[in-house]
């Protein structure tokens, strides 16, 4: 193939698929994953329908009720639900896998990738919320704003309407404040407002306009990668198709998705100049989700890089004078026209989820760590040991920021990798850590290149991310016997990318038949596998 110095070709050139040579030096045209598509359908059409017992369900169900198939929600019928769900998810990662084999491979471009990712994805549309209710706190934070209560000073069980909205929002969110932006109120204001106390149009619907951030994402994601160096095959694989976007971000779904759409295309603007575009998007995010103002001080490190003269800090200057106003004033006008008035109670409503203390979060878990070999000598109360740790663990924070921050003063595509180092270390040490709280520096960091045994740990990480909550939203990190298995899958899974079938466990289980077939058949030629 010629080489070329033209950025979009060479880019081109990277996303087409290349033939394959096998051992035999035959050239074997690139196919089509049409099986590793239908493997990952199926898997996502078992999770929907087992969601229907196993996942988020409703506390009064209007499709199942009490009829004949509402055996699905309760006793016998909700293990076999969550066991179906749970092979599901399996066929969703195993063809995550095969499809991350492929792209590695050179053997697909990104098509397949858009085509698997849209199948995985489509049964999820109309699915029971998947490892999380907090759906349905959205929709209850809506509904007080639709009737005229403040979502940051009470929780939706001060409503007096709505009966089916209320009593579905998980009881830990039944009395805390919104700890959200508050455009995005104004977002489920808006889906509460047509769906009303239907929960089932009002997942959906949501859904349905969080997909505008995945949209976003998708659009932004080909020129991110032209600008970071990465792969686009890759980068879609990553960040799209992968089960923290299938299953957390779309299946939750989660807000997240939302915000992410605006982040992306806000640091592409950044990349190609349009600088105050760049400030004015990101500020949006941070209205839907507050941490996407992590990036905003890194995105004036690039504006100034972009300005003339000589010294570094003049330069800062002139670009945090414009970005401060542009903030300011996107910021008070979002604020005023979600809440009727410059309402800063989402800044206090941020500590709600802190409730939240599971050793996922770094600070939490050594806190327990201590308090464990504390508890061995003296009985003690934990609650001390992780107070403490989360302190130091915020101290520690704010030190990298600080210091990823300095590292970026030169801007360019350094400055997007440590912004996005950025976004990943906030819900690492800052409490609380919930999985799909890692995709906010993931989605960015897929655009650059990555080396084959780094997505291998992609691979473990995001496995273990959707695994340690049930399926119900409740968390799973207590669980130690289940907690092996998470870990033991995870491994496997991330193994697997290296080497197909890496235990040999599917070919001991093939090995018999095709042994019995042969010797039935003695003339027939044994099939190559892939």
């Amino acid at each position: 193939m010629a080489t070329t110095t033209d950025p979009a070709r060479r880019a081109e050139a990277l996303d087409a698929p290349t033939d394959r040579t096998d051992v035999s030096g035959v050239r074997e045209p690139s196919r089509f994953p049409y099986r590793t598509i239908a493997m990952g359908t199926v898997g996502s059409t078992l999770l929907m329908l087992a969601a229907l017992g196993a996942g988020g369900i409703l506390i009064r169900d209007p499709v199942l009720g009490h009829g004949p198939l509402s055996w699905i929600r309760y006793g016998h019928g909700q293990i076999l639900a969550t066991a179906l769900l749970y092979v599901g998810f399996g066929l969703v990662v195993w063809a995550w896998v095969r499809l991350g084999r492929y792209v590695l491979a050179r053997r697909i471009g990104s098509k397949p990738v858009l085509v698997a990712a849209a199948c995985w994805m489509a049964p999820l549309l109309v699915s029971p919320p998947l490892f999380t209710r907090d759906v349905f706190s959205y929709l209850g934070q809506g509904a007080q704003l639709l009737h005229g209560l403040d979502p940051y000073a009470n929780g939706p069980a001060e409503l007096e309407v709505l009966p089916d909205v209320v009593q579905n929002v998980h009881e830990l969110w039944q009395t805390t404040p919104a700890p959200y932006g508050p455009l995005f109120l104004l977002v489920a204001k808006s889906i509460v407002g047509v769906t009303g106390n239907n929960m089932i149009a009002g997942v959906i619907v949501t859904r349905l306009v969080l997909l505008i951030g995945l949209g976003m994402t998708l659009w932004a994601l080909p020129r991110l990668v032209r600008h970071l160096g990465g792969r686009l095959p890759v980068a879609l694989w990553l960040a799209v198709a992968s089960p923290m976007m299938v299953i957390h971000l779309v299946g939750g779904p989660h807000n997240d998705l939302l915000m992410l759409g605006f982040l992306s295309v806000g640091v592409l603007a950044a990349l190609e100049r349009r600088h105050a575009l760049a400030i004015a998007l990101v500020t949006v995010g941070m209205l839907i989700k507050p941490t996407a103002a992590v990036a905003l001080p890194f995105l004036v490190w690039m504006w100034a890089r972009h300005l003339p003269g000589p010294s570094l800090w003049r330069r800062f200057v002139k670009a945090v004078l414009p970005s401060l106003a542009i903030f300011g004033a996107l910021f008070t006008a979002g604020t005023w026209l979600s809440m009727g008035s410059f309402n800063l109670g989402w800044i206090e409503g941020m500590q709600a989820p802190s409730l939240i203390t599971n050793w996922l979060n770094f600070p939490t878990g050594i806190g327990e760590i201590f308090y464990t070999l504390t508890n061995l000598v003296i009985g003690v109360p934990s609650s001390p040991f992780v107070t403490v740790m989360r302190v130091v663990a915020w101290l520690v924070l704010i030190v990298v920021l600080v210091r990823l921050w300095w590292l970026a003063r030169h801007g360019g595509t350094k400055t997007v990798y440590w912004m996005a180092l950025a976004l990943l270390a906030v819900p690492l040490l800052a409490p609380p850590t919930l999985p799909w709280y890692f995709t906010w520096g993931f989605v960015i960091l897929a655009a650059f290149a990555w080396q084959r045994r780094q997505l291998a740990a992609v691979v473990g990480i995001s496995v273990f991310l959707v695994l340690v909550y049930y399926p119900t939203g409740e968390q799973a990190l207590y669980d130690w016997w289940f907690m092996a298995g998470v870990f033991a899958a995870s491994l496997y899974a991330a193994a697997s990318l290296l080497r197909p079938d890496p235990l040999g466990l599917v070919a001991a289980w093939r090995k018999p038949r095709e042994t019995a077939d042969r010797s039935g058949h003695p003339d027939l030629p044994q099939e190559r596998g892939q």
